[in-house]
């Protein structure tokens, strides 16, 4: 295994491409451009993944760009990575179904550290399969943790889900999933916290990519957690029932580097 030293440049040419991520292309529903609203899409059928890029001018990245994602995730390089620290705190239950998955909006307060970088949690939300692969194998379901910096960098926290136990913390949110396309509940009296959702060992995968939805905007800074969490079958097959299948298919990696986060262990 050879051992990459992740040096201040490197991190530099990471968070240098998220300029114009605007803060409403997170919310994975319909939203405006400049020359006014977006093209509708899909996963399946004419608009679906493959077509993306055609279906309007403000999704050309979708189909150009160089730093897509998701991604298959192997070969990775190792180096000594920041540990994340992921300091949640309990919000008050938000959970839009916007047709295109199942999203809870999170209230501002909770946030994702990295050494010096500082990200606040906007929003997390469900794909199922996984969007990302490990070693060219999907998971049952993927949630993406959006969060904004500062500078409107955005980055996101990628966890894998397989079926097994049910999960607690995910059932609150399922038992207020709207099960019609745009529209949200807001129940009184129920908080949940985002931390609930994550796994015991933080060790993850590091790599520049884009928005998985239309406009596929780059520079996205991805860390995505090497251990899964559980979910039951019929969880993820209530959320497949209500949204469908909706993960856009890996994209090429070119010349990105995937970072492993934890030293020594051997290659993947």
């Amino acid at each position: 295994m050879k051992l990459v030293t992740f040096s201040l440049a490197a991190g530099l040419i990471l968070t240098n491409f998220a300029g114009d991520i605007s803060a409403s292309e997170p919310n994975h529903g319909a939203s405006q451009t400049a020359s006014g609203p977006a093209a509708h899409w899909s996963y399946s059928g004419a608009d679906g993944p493959a077509n993306w890029g055609d279906l309007s001018s403000a999704y050309a990245l979708c189909k150009t760009g160089a730093q897509q994602s998701p991604v298959d995730i192997s070969h990775t390089q190792q180096a000594g990575l920041a540990a994340i620290d992921t300091d949640y705190r309990a919000t008050a239950l938000n959970v839009v179904n916007n047709g295109h998955t199942i999203q809870v909006n999170y209230s501002p307060g909770s946030r994702m550290i990295l050494g010096n970088a500082e990200y606040e949690l906007l929003q997390f939300h469900f794909h199922s399969p996984s969007e990302n692969t490990l070693n060219g194998k999907h998971f049952d379901m993927e949630i993406h943790f959006v969060h904004k910096d500062a500078q409107g960098v955005l980055g996101v926290l990628g966890v894998f889900v397989e079926a097994g136990d049910e999960n607690i913390a995910l059932q609150e949110i399922w038992n207020h999933m709207p099960k019609s396309a745009n529209s949200d509940a807001r129940p009184a009296g129920v908080a949940i916290n985002g931390h609930d959702l994550l796994p015991r060992e933080q060790n993850y995968y590091r790599f520049v990519g884009s928005l998985t939805t239309p406009p596929c905007s780059e520079g996205v800074q991805w860390h995505v957690l090497k251990q899964p969490i559980q979910a039951s079958s019929s969880q993820i097959s209530d959320f497949v029932d209500v949204v469908g299948r909706n993960n856009r298919p890996v994209q090429s990696l070119g010349h990105r580097l995937l970072v492993d986060s934890a030293i020594g262990g051997g290659s993947h």
